[in-house]
């Protein structure tokens, strides 16, 4: 059987955890980082530092994607 490629754009931003479980980095932190009119709260910038884990309905998806990870 052949090998399978894995998705340049995904092996970028997940990775697996030692349970099997992917990784991923929060969304919403590039712009306005400022708390000024339309910036974004201290604690909001602080959530968003931290990773999470990606839901489990598109665990399956992403694996196909990053299959030697």
């Amino acid at each position: 059987m052949p090998k399978i490629k894995t998705h340049s754009g995904a092996k970028k931003r997940f990775s697996v955890t030692g349970t099997g479980k992917i990784k991923r980095a929060r969304a919403f932190k590039r712009h306005n980082l400022n708390s000024s009119d339309f910036g974004k709260s201290a604690k909001r910038k602080r959530r968003l530092r931290k990773g999470t884990l990606v839901d489990v309905t598109n665990t399956k998806a992403i694996k196909l994607l990053i299959p030697y990870k």
